[in-house]
This record gives structure tokens, C-alpha cells and sequence, in this order.
């Protein structure tokens, strides 16, 4: 028999866990054939074998051989590497998407979502997918971007919208980072129409090009009628997306936050990445200022050593002495050092109660003059006072109802 061609796409191998390889072959004659192997072939043998067909009949797909090695890998993943494979052998032709079932997600987050850990997951590796909500960060980003090899970005994008509309994010913000250029803007119809409720740019240096990607949004929007808003978060990782930065915070209503991104600005500046971080308090400064003025969040950059748990714990204290409400995390040991640094000291959150208390206390008594025993409290003091108490309320430090029951 003569096969005519071949594709293939997901991972296979000893260590390889919740992923599958799947191979397909044309050939001259004959119906379709599946062949399964791998860890997991005895357990699951007939679902796989039954869902692959089904793909098959999907794609309208004849006389071909499919070889799949199977590694565990949940049936959103299946149908995303078998959809990748079939795409990747018939690269000219125009297939539909074929999704799992979706699981029941609210479709919008809140402007001001509190973002205080972003948890970036590669976005062609679902074994790092599966487990990542129980772990509560802030949002979930899936990474089309710096953690997917060139070679395996269409396959990203396929598993990326299969997890958008599979996974339960347990109300974590349901993030991608798309690519740069025109090849980011691509990304984004694989995943506006399927939930992702922000989208991370990278590497932005003008307003430009967050303007261009909102209009591909909204364009997206349009054509899917999608009725909430998609939101955006530019990240600052060069000198000149820097000098830019409140242009970029402020260029488009849908931008919420504004983050910084140290790897690739300090090697930009050519500087090395310290501790200490003088080669960056210039460029956090902007970004945190930039982000101020223009009413959105500022998030400060990853700290990349996933074992040094007190080193984390300091450069999320200083990050909030400068002012930023959020941090990314590369691994899923810092969401909890990182929630846990970010929340009010109970002195903080003390001293907020009682400027609160006696706001709404002058406030019943008709008095235009506040004050905290001898001291004035002024509207800046006033919103840092409520911005405490929220945090602690978010965090669960304090009850929503903390007046009455203390």
C-alpha cells in the first residue's frame, strides 16, 4: 500500500504526561484505520478509538491510517492534536473548528478584577493545563508567545482554544498571550470567539499596537456577537515601550492593566537582571506611573528563581512599597507567597478600618471636615484607607460585613 503523506502533532515519550501524538497517513485505498498505543491505549482504547472516528467523519476524511500514542490525555486534547495534525497535512484547505463540548464559565471578568498573580502555562503543553486552577491564581495565562517553539505555534493555537472552552478556570481571569506582529493578531480568532476574557501583548513599544489589536477584537466581536467586553493588558519589555508607556496605558478604553516584563528589558538596556534591581527601578517607575495616570493597573514583572521562596516574598513587599497590585508567576509554589505579600499587615489593615469608620461616621453627621483624632484625613488617604479594605475583603482577611460583627 502507498501512503501518500503524513502529519503529525502532540508529544510522545516516557516522560510525556497528558498529551498524545497523533499521526496521520494518506493512502490510496481503503477505509480509515486507527492504530493506539502508548500508556494509556488499554485503558482508554475504545473512547479514543470511538472519538477519533468521529473526528474522522467530522473533517469528512477517507482512507487514511491514524497512529496515535496516547500519554493520558483528556479528549480536549485528543481532538486538539488530531485537529492540528489534519490541518498541518492539508495546509490548503479550510476545515472547521471542532471543539469539546464547552463547560458552564461566566464569559466576562470585571474591569477591575483583582489581579494580584497571573500564572503563565506553555501554551502547547495541556500536562501544566489540567491542574493549574486548584492552585487559585488571580488569572491563567495560556502562552501562544516566548514558551512555544516556531514549530508548534499552530499547534498551540488549536490547544489553546480547546482549553479555553473545555477547561474550568474556577474564577480565575482566562488570559492568552498572543505573538507579536501580524502573527498576534492572527492569534486572536482562535481564541476571541471561545472566552478568553484578556489578552496579554507582548512587547509593546507604541500605542499603535494596542490599538491595532483591539480593533481585530472588536472586529472578532462583531462577527461572533459577542456582547462583553474583551479586555487588554500591554506589557512594557523594551526601552522604548518605557519612554511610551502612558501613551500605551492610555491608548484604548479596553486596556485595564499595564505590566513590565524584566528579561527582555534589561537585555534591551544591556544590563544584567539583579536583585536589587537598580538597572530597572527607572523603567518599573515609569510603568507603575504610566499605569496611575491612566487609571489602570500596574503589574510588576515574574521573579524567575521558582525555588528561592524568600527572595519572592521581598520583591513582592517592595513591588507593593512602589505601588504595583499585581505579579507574575512562572510556577505554581509563588501564587500563594504571592497573595499572601500583596495582603494588608494587620496594622495596614487597622489603621484603614479606622479611617473608614470615621469617614462614614462624619459622613452621618453632615461634616465636611474628617479627621482621625488629631490628624485630617484627606481623599488620598480616604482611597488608599478603602483600597486596604477591598484587598482584605477579596483575600477573605476581613468579612464583607466587618462594621457589624466587630
Amino acid at each position: 500500500m502507498e501512503l501518500r503523506g503524513s502529519a503529525s502533532a502532540g508529544s510522545r515519550g516516557d516522560a510525556v504526561r497528558s498529551d498524545v501524538w497523533v499521526e496521520i497517513q494518506r493512502r490510496e485505498s481503503g477505509g480509515n484505520e486507527v492504530a493506539l498505543t502508548g500508556k494509556a491505549a488499554d485503558l482508554f482504547s475504545r473512547s479514543t478509538s470511538e472519538l477519533v472516528e468521529h473526528g474522522l467523519q467530522f473533517f469528512g476524511l477517507e482512507k487514511v491510517l491514524v497512529r496515535i500514542e496516547d500519554s493520558g490525555a483528556l479528549p480536549f486534547v485528543l481532538m486538539a492534536r488530531l485537529e492540528a495534525a489534519v490541518r498541518r497535512l492539508w495546509r490548503d484547505k479550510e476545515f472547521p473548528a471542532w471543539l469539546p463540548p464547552p463547560a458552564p464559565q461566566t464569559a466576562a471578568s470585571e474591569r477591575n478584577h483583582p489581579r494580584l498573580s497571573r500564572l503563565y502555562l506553555p501554551g502547547n503543553n495541556p500536562k501544566f493545563m489540567i491542574n493549574a486552577p486548584v492552585h487559585k491564581p488571580s488569572g491563567l495565562i495560556l502562552d501562544l508567545e516566548d514558551s512555544v517553539a516556531p514549530s508548534e505555534k499552530d499547534a498551540a493555537r488549536v490547544l489553546v482554544r480547546n482549553a479555553l472552552v473545555h477547561l474550568d478556570f474556577l474564577g480565575a481571569e482566562k488570559i492568552v498571550r498572543i505573538n507579536q506582529g501580524d502573527y498576534g493578531l492572527a492569534d486572536l480568532q482562535w481564541v476571541v470567539p471561545y472566552g478568553v476574557q484578556l489578552i496579554l501583548i507582548p512587547k509593546v513599544e507604541t500605542s499603535e499596537t494596542v490599538i491595532q489589536v483591539a480593533t481585530r477584537i472588536a472586529e472578532l466581536r462583531s462577527e461572533f456577537s459577542i456582547d462583553y467586553p474583551i479586555w487588554l493588558m500591554p506589557i512594557i519589555e523594551s526601552a522604548k515601550g518605557a519612554w511610551f508607556a502612558y501613551e500605551i496605558a492610555s491608548s484604548h478604553e479596553t486596556v485595564v492593566a499595564l505590566a513590565i516584563g524584566l528579561e527582555d528589558y534589561t537585555a534591551d538596556i544591556g544590563a544584567e537582571r539583579t536583585l536589587e534591581g537598580r538597572e530597572s527601578f527607572w523603567a518599573r517607575s515609569q510603568v507603575l506611573n504610566a499605569a496611575r495616570a491612566a487609571g489602570v493597573q500596574p503589574i510588576d514583572t515574574v521573579f524567575s528563581d521558582v525555588a528561592d521562596m524568600e527572595g519572592l516574598r521581598e520583591s513582592v513587599i517592595e513591588a507593593k512599597s512602589l505601588g504595583f497590585e499585581g505579579k507574575g508567576c512562572i510556577h505554581p509554589r509563588q501564587i500563594e507567597v504571592i497573595h499572601q505579600a500583596f495582603a494588608p499587615s494587620e496594622a495596614e489593615l487597622n489603621k484603614a478600618k479606622r479611617i473608614v469608620r470615621a469617614y462614614e461616621d462624619a459622613l452621618s453627621k453632615g461634616l465636611g471636615v474628617i479627621s482621625l483624632g488629631s490628624k485630617m484625613i484627606d481623599p488620598p488617604v480616604l482611597k488608599r484607607a478603602l483600597r486596604t479594605i477591598e484587598s482584605a475583603e477579596r483575600e477573605g482577611l476581613i468579612a464583607h460585613n466587618w462594621r457589624q460583627i466587630e
